[in-house]
């Protein structure tokens, strides 16, 4: 892989990009690269969490290449917007949880990246925004659609059309990441949360974060419906046999 690196440890996978001399910047080659290992990963049966970061401490991931932008016609465009919509759509239909090390900036496509990721941990010099307005565009990669369902509309519509940054702590209070830490702390923080993940059952795992998805936008009655399909389907397979087991005879299960 040209712009990124990939590492398997502990039944826990972590891709970088690695593209320090542009902050890490979202190019077409590498949207491609990042399709690529998110599906090895998600198929690797050794992986039961996935972490996406950025090279170095000062970039998450600063958005979308301008200049090769500037280049593009509305053909041009509507390809690259729908190629960083797959991506964000890998990320967020991911059966194995998604850690999204925010690192620094997190601009743009990079900030639209980290709401496709389940959960969100951010270095206390992070920094979030959707500037696309200030460029005469607007959010292309699920901004528009992803924050305002994590945050809220009226902090959505406003991040959004003010184009204006705002620093980890805020990011904390509105709910937009779950933790903030040191910079020298966060893949640590990250790992301490996928190591309690990958205590569970993978495929419980699985099935509450699709059952959480596939609700989004349906009334309760509807949203409870698939939460007890999903639920009583569970107890026809070898893991929830495996956990209840477990937990009667005071040991701890053995899901992997």
């Amino acid at each position: 892989m040209k712009y990124t690196l990939k590492k398997i440890d502990n039944n826990i996978g972590t891709i970088t990009i690695n593209r320090p001399e542009v902050l890490n910047a979202m190019s077409a080659d590498l949207i491609q690269e990042l399709i690529e290992l998110f599906n090895e990963l998600i198929l690797d049966e050794t992986v039961g969490v996935i972490i996406i970061t950025g090279t170095g401490d000062k970039s998450f991931i600063a958005g979308a290449d301008i200049k090769a932008m500037q280049k593009m016609n509305q053909e041009d465009a509507l390809g690259f917007g729908k190629s960083g919509q797959r991506l964000t759509k890998i990320i967020e239909n991911s059966s194995k949880p998604v850690i999204a090390a925010v690192n620094g900036f997190a601009l743009g496509g990079g900030c639209e990246i980290s709401l496709a990721c389940h959960i969100r941990i951010a270095s206390d010099n992070a920094m979030f925004a959707q500037p696309e307005v200030s460029l005469g565009i607007l959010p292309g990669w699920g901004g528009t659609q992803r924050l305002p369902r994590i945050i809220g509309y009226g902090l959505a519509n406003e991040m959004i059309t003010t184009g204006k940054m705002i620093n980890s702590n805020e990011a904390y209070r509105i709910g937009l990441v779950n933790h903030v830490v040191t910079p020298s702390d966060l893949l640590k923080k990250c790992e301490e949360v996928a190591s309690e993940i990958l205590k569970n059952g993978p495929n419980a795992i699985a099935q509450s974060l699709k059952c959480i998805k596939d609700s989004i936008g349906l009334d309760l009655e509807k949203g409870l419906e698939i939460e007890v399909n999903r639920f009583s389907e569970l107890f026809d397979t070898k893991e929830t046999k495996e956990g209840l087991s477990a937990f009667v005879e005071k040991r701890k299960p053995n899901f992997r």
